[in-house]
């Protein structure tokens, strides 16, 4: 092997070693704020690996609720969620967006977004998102055709909300601290036999014979999902955090 050939492999094996090193650079703030809020982005749900519809936005202010400009926000998750960028100087109006891409387990994660101050303490935020299982999507989609006319309170381009034409308001679904009082069995009874199953307002139309078992249960498993609080079975011992 001649000369000008081991140059060339010395070259290529220092250039990659200084691709994969994985080193992040550090960004510097350039100016500090007193407070972190969230501007949009949470409780979102997507599919398990998925990345959310929807950027995640938070804003930096000052003492007096103003934005602030160049100040530095850092990102972290668990369970193999992504953000990206994991960090970030602050716009003009003191916001910074990222995108979020969900690990591959089903369930609620916790990200932690925190901002340094000219002190050199920090203050933060947490953020919930929702990975849902392959149940849960379908329940998402059995929601979609059949429910969420009613039981969401916003309208878009494509649905125009029903909630206020009722006279018993539908609980929306990620109403946890209702619908965790309910067994799933009373929910299901609910979705196939409408409101009359429960003695609750006929409004709610019966769907047993519209739906399958499988997509009454997935949708029950939906419910479950989206509440918020979430929901924790009973008989289940939960770890204190």
């Amino acid at each position: 092997m001649n000369k000008r050939v081991i140059l060339l492999l010395a070259v290529g094996v220092t250039a990659g070693c200084t691709r994969h090193t994985g080193v992040v650079t550090q960004e510097q703030p350039k100016a500090f704020g007193t407070a972190l809020v969230l501007v949009s982005g949470e409780k979102q749900a997507a599919g398990v690996g998925a990345q959310l519809d929807q950027p995640l936005v938070v804003q930096v202010n000052n003492a007096q609720g103003a934005g602030v400009a160049g100040a530095l926000v850092r990102f972290a998750g668990s369970r193999g969620v992504i953000v990206t960028p994991t960090q970030g100087l602050t716009g003009s109006d003191g916001q910074l967006s990222v995108t979020v891409n969900l690990g591959s387990a089903g369930g609620h994660y916790q990200l932690l977004a925190s901002t340094p101050t000219a002190s050199g303490a920090a203050v933060a935020i947490h953020v919930d998102e929702i990975a849902l299982g392959y149940q849960e999507m379908l329940g998402a989609k059995v929601s979609e055709i059949h429910c969420i006319r009613c039981h969401d309170s916003e309208s878009t381009a494509a649905r125009v909300s029903n909630l206020d034409n009722l006279t018993a308001k539908p609980h929306l679904f990620t109403d946890g601290a209702f619908l965790n009082t309910m067994s799933d069995a009373d929910l299901s009874a609910m979705i196939s036999h409408g409101g009359n199953g429960l003695n609750k307002s006929p409004e709610m139309p019966p769907y047993g014979n519209t739906l399958t078992k499988q997509e009454i249960a997935a949708l029950v498993a939906y419910m479950r999902a989206m509440a918020d609080p979430p929901y924790r079975a009973q008989g289940v011992f939960y770890a204190s955090n």
